[in-house]
């Protein structure tokens, strides 16, 4: 039958991964590091995903498909669960490396500049006095790890929250910061993430609840390569 259906370009496509949980159906996997549709019953044709991708990459085509099929969705989500050990298949931020570090003893002894607590985004309350502040950092769960100065650089007199865009629930997320940036004075927020692409959600994210949020925010991000340096430093205009 020909209907309205999805289809992605593999040349814009980096694998990030932000379409994923955009897709209730669950028909978009990553393989090979590129956002594929598992299966074409599985997409009802609604497009949900085509607003996520940061690349663009997702349009909609009308062409020869299989028919939507409600029941066939249902048993693949039912089966979606993955043993604890196994790894998102092909996405650039689980191959595995390592790399020699000079340590300096010396330069470990910094005290924490964490005001706050929690920094989990989905723990935080929209209302919570620390989000006073002129600032605020949304950060990658890995970039205080790979990043040594992190407190020194993004931390002092700023609030900070934290989150995964990989795995965590991007759109609750999108509704919690939108909730943040409404009831604060928050005036610039630090997006500090990390390289691989399945991270770059995060500013996805940001920017979408900037938006809902109805004020005028100001957009900064910093990009963190793997091996704790600042590769890029960039801001929304």
């Amino acid at each position: 039958m020909k209907r309205e259906i999805i289809t992605i370009d593999e040349e814009k496509c980096d694998g990030c991964g932000v379409c994923i949980p955009a897709c209730a159906e669950g028909a978009l996997q990553l393989v090979d590091g590129k956002a594929r549709l598992v299966k074409e019953s599985y997409c009802d044709g609604l497009g949900a995903c085509l607003n996520e991708c940061p690349r663009g990459a997702i349009t909609m085509e009308e062409r020869e498909a299989d028919a939507f099929k409600e029941e066939e969705v249902k048993v693949n989500l039912k089966g979606k669960r993955k043993p604890v050990n196994s790894l998102p298949c092909g996405c650039p931020s689980t191959k595995e490396q390592n790399w020699k570090v000079t340590r300096d003893k010396e330069a470990i002894n910094a005290p924490s500049l964490l005001s706050h607590w929690p920094v989990k985004l989905n723990l935080v309350s929209p209302g919570a006095p620390y989000f006073r502040g002129e600032e605020l950092v949304v950060a990658a769960d890995c970039g205080p790890f790979a990043y040594g100065s992190f407190h020194q650089d993004f931390l002092n007199e700023r609030a900070v929250v934290i989150g995964c865009p990989k795995f965590d629930d991007l759109e609750f997320y999108q509704e919690k910061l939108t909730e943040v940036l409404k009831n604060s004075g928050i005036q610039k927020v630090i997006v500090v993430r990390m390289e691989v692409p399945c991270c770059s959600g995060w500013l996805t994210v940001v920017r979408n609840a900037v938006s809902s949020s109805g004020r005028k925010i100001a957009i900064e991000e910093k990009i963190i390569g793997i091996q704790g340096e600042i590769l890029a430093s960039k801001g929304d205009k």
